[in-house]
């Protein structure tokens, strides 16, 4: 059994140790839904239902950290980022399960006080207020309450970033993702470029396999850095790139698109006004499901859906070159694709090419690529199983049973 470099390094893009942990947990209302959603335990209105999720940035805010020490710059863009990264994970996760707001957030901070100044607690928090005020204005109230800041030098060697949300709404708003059936399309939404509501061009890499990425990219001089990685590793596989964070990277002739440190960095893409787009112009019931690419990358939408199925992914979008360049040997093809999104960061799974068209269409307005790039199939060899086929560059991959 292939070992990913991802799990050598510590790391686990299906984690099924912690998949078996909560399934001891109430499901809730909608088990198949992309989120957990819960009675309205604050009115007990029988047409309300609540969500209460979180997630964060991951080993990316150790990567801004690794920038700020290198550059020694407290650009107040490279926080915001790691906010929007932690943020946007929730926000779109509880948008997949039709969820808009108003919601209430609050913010985490753990840190090592040695290490961590307070200017840049300072900064997360203060772009933390900036963020909800404008997803407020674009339509998405965000009630900023606060958090907790913990100084926890013994545990932690860095920092690390976390959101949770809550939010109550109408439970025909509700998209549950376990209705999913074949046959259904797939849309794919790039998850590179410049959407409307974003101020400069996207890299594509969002939140997930950052700890790879890392890695995989900046190179061994990174290593005077002890901090930011675990004496534990195996040395082969910490910092083993070719890159600096200053070196430029160009994607095309010219200019350069990014430096190597702006790309890793590049904040996670918010698809909520585009989902918030699709559901207000053709209705929830036109809708099976929608998907947010996160961990497991192309992969996670085997996690939802009828049994009996088979995700049959065979005109994907183009790969960007932020992944192309993470192709490194040792990480195969089938890796990348359960690590990371690989080109679109969302996917709406729909019965007809009508929808899809109108699902596209609406995407072009808001700046995104999309396209069909799959569909869903019977699973004749196991009508009790779900399962991901990937086909890519003369390779098919599949996932699951």
């Amino acid at each position: 059994m292939e070992i990913s470099r991802y799990e050598q390094r510590g790391v686990s893009a299906s984690k099924p140790d912690v998949e078996q942990a909560v399934t001891v947990l109430d499901p809730g209302l909608y088990p198949g839904a992309f989120c957990r959603i819960y009675p309205d335990y604050f009115c007990g209105s029988p047409d309300h239902c609540v969500i209460q999720h979180s997630d964060g940035a991951g080993s990316k805010a150790l990567l801004a950290y690794l920038y700020w020490k290198l550059t020694d710059d407290l650009d107040w863009m490279i926080w915001s980022g790691i906010v929007k990264d932690s943020l946007f994970m929730n926000l779109d996760d509880a948008a997949c399960a039709g969820a808009f707001g108003p919601f209430i957030v609050s913010m985490a901070i753990a840190r090592n006080k040695r290490l961590i100044p307070g200017d840049i607690v300072k900064s997360l928090i203060g772009a933390c207020q900036k963020l909800c005020s404008a997803l407020s204005d674009l339509g998405f109230p965000c009630h900023f309450t606060g958090g907790e800041t913990a100084d926890l030098g013994d545990q932690v060697r860095t920092l690390t970033v976390d959101h949770t949300i809550t939010v109550r709404f109408l439970r025909s708003d509700v998209i549950d993702a376990s209705r999913i059936s074949a046959p259904a399309l797939i849309v794919g939404f790039s998850s590179t470029g410049r959407a409307a509501w974003e101020d400069k061009k996207n890299s594509g890499i969002r939140s997930n396999g950052l700890t790879n990425a890392r890695h995989d990219i900046l190179s061994p001089a990174h290593r005077i850095h002890t901090e930011t990685f675990d004496p534990e590793s195996d040395p082969d596989l910490v910092y083993c790139g070719n890159y600096g964070i200053w070196d430029t990277w160009n994607t095309a002739a010219g200019t350069p698109d990014f430096y190597i440190g702006s790309a890793l960095l590049s904040p996670t893409r918010t698809y909520l006004p585009l989902i918030s787009n699709i559901v207000r112009e053709i209705g929830v019931h036109h809708i099976q499901g929608f998907i947010h690419c996160s961990g497991g990358g192309q992969t996670k939408i085997g996690k939802f859906g009828f049994p009996g199925i088979v995700y049959l992914k065979d005109d994907l979008l183009p790969v960007p070159p932020i992944f192309q360049m993470l192709h490194v040997p040792g990480m195969s093809l089938r890796q990348m694709y359960e690590t990371y999104n690989m080109g679109h960061g969302l996917e709406a799974v729909v019965k007809d090419q009508v929808v899809a068209d109108v699902c596209i269409e609406i995407a072009a307005l808001c700046g995104i690529e999309a396209k069909v790039i799959g569909r869903v199939v019977p699973n004749g060899a196991n009508p009790h199983g779900r399962k991901v086929v990937i086909k890519t560059a003369g390779e098919e991959f599949s996932y699951g049973v």
